[in-house]
């Protein structure tokens, strides 16, 4: 394949991870300080349970993309498709599959919640396997870059624990920390890929 030919395919490796870096970072805010706006009232307990405001089709609809532009993205051996394909179902499972409402919820709602869990599982840790397995040692960065998705795994993987922990032992259930959690989690897995496509390192085409 020549220069010519590579560059044009190169750069739409770029904007698909561009596009699914900026998704995880706009999601929360846009999640956050839409319901505030739209509706108004209390904070959400999670950003899943965003579904149930007048901003769930937000919500979906941005999970959906982002599993598609997942399920799109070739990576640079099996193990990096697999991941990718697992992250992308994880996205569209959590979306279509929501979580169990906090009031009056009926069996399907309830087994819908199982679901939820087990794709939002497969979702995240899969966004902590490319920052700590995948991106780090592709060769495609410049060196310290590694550093950066290193610490967006461990953000990843300590946001999935404190969740667990602050749910089941119900700490600090005002300050919602399962939505503040899941927020860091999604910046942490939308400034990784926003590294992956350039955006914060740039670095010309050859």
């Amino acid at each position: 394949m020549t220069t010519a030919t590579r560059a044009p395919l190169v750069h739409s490796y770029l904007y698909l991870r561009r596009a699914i870096g900026l998704i995880g970072l706009a999601l929360p805010v846009v999640l956050i300080l839409g319901k505030q706006l739209a509706q108004g009232g209390d904070l959400i307990g999670s950003l899943s349970g965003y579904y149930y405001t007048d901003l769930g089709n937000v919500f979906v609809g941005a999970m959906c993309a982002a599993g598609v532009f997942l399920l799109a993205y070739y990576g640079h051996d099996f193990i990096d498709n697999v991941a990718s394909t697992v992250a992308g179902l994880g996205a569209i499972g959590l979306a279509l599959f929501p979580t169990t409402p906090d009031h009056d919820a009926t069996s399907w709602q309830r087994t819908s919640g199982v679901l939820h869990l087990v794709f939002a599982a497969a979702f995240f840790l899969m966004l902590a396997y490319f920052c700590l397995r995948l991106f780090p040692h592709d060769g495609e960065q410049p060196p310290g870059t590694g550093v950066v998705y290193r610490g967006c795994g461990v953000v990843i993987l300590a946001a999935l624990v404190l969740i667990a922990v602050t749910s089941r032992l119900r700490l600090v259930p005002d300050w919602h920390p399962a939505l503040w959690l899941e927020s860091a989690a999604v910046w942490a897995f939308g400034v990784a890929w926003l590294v992956k496509g350039q955006t914060l390192t740039p670095k010309s085409v050859p």
